[in-house]
């Protein structure tokens, strides 16, 4: 397995473990882990979502939905961070505003990435890793969707309910990021060379097109030197 395909994995990994163990306590340290928890959460995101980006501009080209969609990860990962280091008890508005963002712009995030996934496949594993998405993407919409319509309701039990669908649209958004370790086992280091040049597709493939061309040459016009001699 490609080291660059780890990096996906580590963020269901690390983060969902490291939820359950703390179980979001609101009072030190427990507040303070979940805390760090979602900062590092946010950062792998962030990361994960522009190499992603840069990815997809490699391998094929820029379009509406890799720009789309590598905002609302980071948006997501935004949310994330008020959501992650002001807690419900100390500070209700700013977490509520935290998850008012990283909700609503995660849900959109993974919907496109889904498209996106299905308007680039060409082989048969590839067009399976979308029906994987899609499926992934419609039950977080609905643990969304029972969770907002619960959290609503006064009732205790209703409210517990809100929380366990909460927790289960958490962990599905991180398992769908996971998954991008399919297409991060081919990444290699022209994919940075992307983002080192603003992530333009054309001057990306204009420069690749002229660094072979010039090599082609040097070959080309090896023998005719030897020839000479």
């Amino acid at each position: 397995m490609s080291l660059w395909a780890i990096l996906p994995l580590s963020l269901p990994i690390v983060i969902i473990t490291g939820i359950w163990a703390v179980k979001c306590g609101t009072l030190p340290p427990e507040s303070c882990f979940f805390s760090l928890i979602c900062s590092a959460g946010s950062f792998l995101v962030m990361l994960i979502g522009l190499l992603r980006y840069a990815q997809v501009i490699e391998k094929h080209q820029n379009c509406i939905l890799n720009t789309a969609g590598l905002s609302t990860a980071w948006i997501c990962a935004a949310g994330l961070i008020l959501l992650g280091n002001f807690q419900v008890d100390f500070a209700k508005v700013l977490h509520y505003v935290g998850a008012g963002v990283a909700f609503p712009s995660s849900m959109l995030s993974v919907c496109l990435q889904s498209a996106l996934t299905y308007k680039l496949a060409k082989t048969q594993e590839q067009y399976w890793v979308g029906h994987l998405r899609m499926g992934m993407t419609l039950l977080a919409l609905i643990s969304l969707v029972l969770s907002g319509v619960f959290f609503c309701q006064e009732s205790f039990v209703l409210q517990h309910a809100s929380a366990i669908f909460e927790w289960i649209y958490c962990m599905l958004i991180m398992l769908f990021y996971g998954t991008f370790a399919f297409e991060f086992g081919d990444m290699s280091g022209e994919t940075l060379m992307v983002l080192s040049r603003g992530g333009s597709a054309q001057s990306f493939n204009s420069d690749h097109k002229a660094e072979v061309g010039s090599n082609r040459h040097q070959v080309e016009g090896f023998p005719m030197v030897e020839a000479s001699w």
